[in-house]
């Protein structure tokens, strides 16, 4: 199983960013979905997460300015970035819950993370 984040880049402040991370290799289900990020001496914290359901969470930082949503089908999950601001700047990693089978438990994957800069 292997998550790949894209989508990442440079900004002004005030621009839109999405960022995409799709779950590949063999996959049974997929449970919850999120976006973290962390910043030069930060740690990772949650962004945004979504169930397999739709339903959704984000970090008070990000509210009304980030949305969250998946692709069941495509085991996707997506983070639109709007008003954006320097203090958004980070790497943006995206993990999922996933099973590789019916009796197996659900584990933690993590993508590569993505780089986003955005400039005042």
């Amino acid at each position: 199983v292997q998550l790949q984040a894209s989508g990442g880049g440079s900004v002004q402040a005030g621009g839109s960013l999405r960022l995409s991370c799709v779950a590949g290799g063999s996959i049974f289900s997929v449970d919850a979905m999120g976006w973290y990020r962390q910043a030069p001496g930060n740690e990772r914290e949650l962004v945004a997460s979504i169930t397999r359901g739709a339903i959704a969470n984000y970090a008070d930082s990000v509210k009304g300015r980030f949305t969250i949503f998946r692709d069941n089908a495509k085991n996707t999950v997506y983070l639109q970035m709007n008003s954006l601001k320097p203090e958004d700047t980070a790497i943006y990693y995206c993990n999922a819950n996933i099973k590789q089978s019916l009796r197996q438990m659900y584990r933690t994957y993590w993508g590569q993370g993505t780089q986003v800069t955005v400039s005042s």
